[in-house]
């Protein structure tokens, strides 16, 4: 069995493809014969829009399982996808921040609250909000590993040794078993030069940490979660969906440790 089983999709800037990798991998994930959960974790809740689950469908959510209101199990979703499920996210969780600030032992408030599920699915990938607070810092103390989507841009290294500085403290002071799992090139245009140099820079550093499968700029990526659909289901054959498709297989391939159907 693989020691990776739940994976934060971390990245301190927004826009770079972390909730549509969340998406899209997981709906991957699960076409691929294996159960899924993405964790919503962003008061946005952009993932939760992007699986079409409506507001109605958020009666309980992240910010109700962060609080122990309700228990994570009753907080599950199931998606249009067979074999994905999805703990939502509603506007209340912008407030957790602020509520969890003199609870005890804040930083382990979802390692805890899914303690009870973690078993039922052989994968959970955790949606972060795009910055370092109290939100994301849970979801690295309940990970076993990070993958970090990386828009292929002038300032990405720079982002990105300050992200593994912050896991190697999180890593010191909250959970010892994290690692730097993966990085995924995202919105990568094989037209323009700098593109190519990011990319290069980041496997020169990096090495093996970066997944091979790179995700390509592609409008019906953009498009899809209008739909509230991943791009897998609302145009198979498009480059992005061909992409994620891809990704999955090589993610499976090292991390997967034989559960599950596929």
């Amino acid at each position: 069995m693989s020691k990776f089983r739940t994976f934060a999709l971390v990245n301190q800037k927004g826009g770079v493809g972390k909730t549509t990798t969340a998406i899209n991998l997981g709906t991957a994930l699960a076409a691929m014969g294996k159960t899924a959960l993405i964790i919503d974790l962003d008061p946005q809740g952009n993932a939760s829009t992007g699986l079409g689950i409506e507001r109605a469908q958020r009666e309980h959510g992240t910010y109700e399982v962060l609080m122990g209101v309700v228990p994570a199990s009753d907080a599950l979703v199931a998606t249009s996808i067979p074999r994905l499920s999805i703990i939502p996210s509603t506007v209340d969780l912008a407030g957790a921040e602020i509520e969890l600030v003199n609870v005890e032992r804040r930083e382990h408030r979802l390692t805890e609250a899914l303690a009870g599920i973690a078993g039922k699915f052989d994968y959970i990938l955790i949606d972060c909000p795009p910055s370092l607070n109290l939100l994301t810092l849970n979801a690295l103390v309940a990970s076993d590993a990070l993958i970090v989507p990386l828009q292929t841009e002038f300032y990405a290294l720079e982002g990105l040794s300050y992200l593994v500085q912050t896991v190697e403290r999180v890593k010191r002071a909250f959970n010892n078993r994290l690692e730097l799992a993966g990085i995924i090139l995202t919105m990568f245009d094989r037209r323009n030069t700098l593109s190519e140099q990011v990319a290069q820079d980041v496997r020169t550093h990096f090495a093996q940490t970066v997944f091979e499968t790179m995700i390509p700029r592609n409008v019906r990526v953009s498009e899809a979660p209008s739909f509230g659909l991943p791009v897998l289901i609302y145009d198979h054959r498009c480059l992005g969906a061909q992409a994620y498709i891809q990704l999955a297989a090589e993610f499976l391939k090292r991390f997967d440790g034989g559960r599950g159907d596929g």
